[in-house]
């Protein structure tokens, strides 16, 4: 999910939102799950320290403008039912961090809410985002952002950068015009490359294809991953859809070499050089040792193409023989498309995570889409909480605590009906939720943990 001031303005005017999408029935990545789970397992899994695949968190710099690639600002953004303030969740980790003794957010007692949290944020000052980990039970987290800042250090604190817009070296501005939120989002990306350009103190832009390779996006990927980088982020889906062709050489460098000197791109010819650049960033993240985590759910903006987002249009780049060495992530499931991202976990090298679900999904239906993807393969579902500011009350530490709680709780019942119909025994449900919740992805990013 993606961080965004909008959000300020509608939990202020209270306004009235559609509910979350619902998973059709039939889909065998939404098996039901009977209720209640069993307390020994909910205590195990209460107990794990984790490992997030996902999150926005924020530095501890004012204003954090390194914080997110695509912040949504300007695109009116309708909150599913979760996100709304009037959800008891957000009271409840109100209470868990901040001790907030009341039982209710009138006006008054919302100042007493945020004077306890400047409180805390003051007395834990650069050290808060640490403070943060410790409150929720997670050991490492991996932060999406454009550079990492104060407060988020390793070893607890992990970088994803952001690659779109090394996909987008000719102009934008034909693609721009294709919606209303592209409008918003195009100039951002523009922006990002101007800003991989002058830390390689490039002034212009190179001639050729190969030099542009060369030049910008091997320079750009090796000072990431030397900076600490883990894995490269691809919000593609709100920009485009993600079935990315495998597109020769020859043609992207003809493309390229048309439009180099200026001129708009078609939609046709820019698709096909952002297909190609798409296969080579990812080539080049796994020659370097980086995982590609691509966003794939059904929202947000009022344009956004959700069948764009489907995983099975990324089964084409899982196939090719010359990505093998590059490990993906479906980032937040594939959402409404939970049971294709299950199909893709055949693949060798195709992961998922849970990020986002833990916050818009009830336990209950987060379990279902959990119990259809550990009977297929356990090892490759992995944690993650999108923790994400939504608002001047409701901070990315504020999500973190509650898409930790639904996640554990998910999990739990997810393997307390498994252990109810035989499928797995105690020991392998202790084994697999902890697997789930850390030793998965210290697998994949190599991580020491403690």
């Amino acid at each position: 999910m993606k961080p965004y001031r909008i959000a300020t303005l509608l939990l202020s005017c209270g306004a009235s939102l559609p509910g979350c999408v619902s998973f059709p029935r039939g889909n065998t990545a939404a098996t039901p799950v009977r209720s209640g789970a069993d307390p020994e397992i909910a205590t195990f899994i209460g107990k794990i320290r984790a490992v997030d695949n996902h999150s926005h968190a924020n530095s501890v710099v004012p204003g954090d403008s390194d914080a997110d690639a695509l912040p949504l600002d300007g695109i009116p953004i309708d909150l599913p039912a979760q996100l709304r303030p009037d959800n008891p969740d957000w009271l409840a980790a109100y209470k868990a961090l901040y001790q907030y003794p009341h039982a209710d957010l009138s006006d008054a007692h919302t100042t007493e809410l945020r004077s306890l949290m400047q409180g805390v944020a003051k007395a834990q000052g650069e050290k808060f985002p640490t403070w943060v980990l410790d409150q929720v039970g997670t050991e490492v987290l991996l932060a999406n952002r454009i550079a990492m800042g104060p407060g988020l250090a390793p070893p607890r604190f992990r970088w994803v950068s952001y690659v779109d817009a090394l996909m987008l070296p000719l102009s934008t501005k034909a693609e721009a015009a294709a919606s209303p939120d592209r409008e918003v989002l195009f100039p951002l990306e523009d922006k990002l490359l101007q800003r991989y350009l002058s830390d390689l103190r490039i002034a212009n832009r190179p001639a050729t294809l190969d030099a542009y390779l060369k030049t910008v996006v091997t320079p750009t990927l090796e000072a990431q991953r030397k900076g600490g980088c883990v894995a490269v982020k691809f919000e593609a889906a709100y920009l485009r859809s993600l079935d990315f062709a495998d597109v020769p050489a020859g043609m992207a460098s003809e493309i390229y070499a048309k439009y180099a000197a200026g001129g708009e791109p078609s939609h046709a010819d820019y698709k096909a050089l952002q297909d190609f650049l798409f296969r080579t960033i990812a080539r080049e993240a796994g020659r370097l040792g980086m995982a590609v985590h691509i966003h794939s759910f059904e929202g947000f903006g009022p344009y956004y193409g959700a069948a764009g987002a489907d995983p099975l249009l990324l089964e084409s780049v899982f196939n090719d023989a010359t990505l093998r060495q590059t490990n993906f992530v479906i980032i937040h499931g594939g959402g409404v498309y939970a049971a294709h991202a299950g199909a893709m976990l055949w693949k060798p090298n195709v992961y998922a995570d849970v990020s986002l679900m833990t916050l818009v999904y009830t336990p209950a239906k987060l379990a279902e889409v959990l119990r259809g993807w550990l009977t297929q393969y356990p090892e490759k579902i992995l944690y993650g909480s999108d923790a994400v500011a939504l608002g001047p009350d409701m901070g990315w530490e504020v999500a973190a605590w509650i898409a930790a709680k639904n996640a554990r709780a998910a999990l739990a019942l997810a393997l307390s009906d498994m252990m109810r119909t035989g499928e797995v025994s105690r020991a392998r449900a202790e084994e697999i939720a902890t697997m789930v919740m850390r030793t998965n992805a210290a697998r994949l990013y190599k991580l020491e943990l403690k």
